[in-house]
């Protein structure tokens, strides 16, 4: 099987359902953004603190494949053979959260990206998660949006926050803090 198709030279491609858009789509930029952070998420995965999290950071990997799948599908048709977002991988993004939440000292100012190199990856990962969640409210706006995906981006954006906070203080950096001028 060749990886070209030439389908899509003239700037058209197919959402899955077989409906042809502009690669200009919002549809489209939704879900390539979904495809980004899901390049950061494996740059995460690859960070040696990240060694005991890595089949977590996968199992995202896995989720926001399955959620640009979503993304890919023309509104209304149900009949597409694909996986489906759980309310249950909601929750496990939240119940990682709470268990680093509890090994962590509490916030007490804003974080600025940096400190370390693998903690500015997560910085990356966690504002493209922002991006692609901008991205996707937008496409709700105008089209048929999984509610779901829009709760998981979010939640996303949270964990890697939180996951940051976590690599710092397994790397043993400080956290580089937002001291505003007076």
């Amino acid at each position: 099987m060749k990886i070209y198709t030439k389908t899509g030279d003239e700037g058209i491609t197919s959402l899955l359902g077989g409906l042809r858009v502009p690669k200009s789509d919002l549809r489209i930029d939704a879900y390539g953004t979904v495809d980004e952070l899901n390049s950061y998420l494996g740059l995460l995965r690859d960070q040696e603190v990240n060694g005991k999290r890595a089949d977590f950071l996968k199992e995202i990997q896995d989720r926001l494949f399955t959620l640009g799948a979503d993304l890919a599908t023309v509104p209304g048709k149900d009949k597409v053979k694909k996986p489906d977002l759980h309310v249950e991988d909601i929750e496990q993004l939240e119940l990682e959260m709470d268990r680093m939440d509890l090994e962590l000292p509490p916030l007490t100012a804003f974080i600025l990206p940096g400190g370390h190199q693998s903690v500015s990856f997560c910085h990356l990962a966690r504002t493209v998660c922002r991006r692609t969640e901008r991205i996707v409210v937008e496409l709700a706006s105008y089209e048929q949006v999984n509610p779901l995906v829009i709760q998981y981006l979010n939640r996303l954006s949270d964990y890697l926050f939180v996951l940051g906070r976590k690599m710092a203080a397994e790397l043993e950096v400080d956290e580089v803090t937002w001291k505003p001028r007076s």
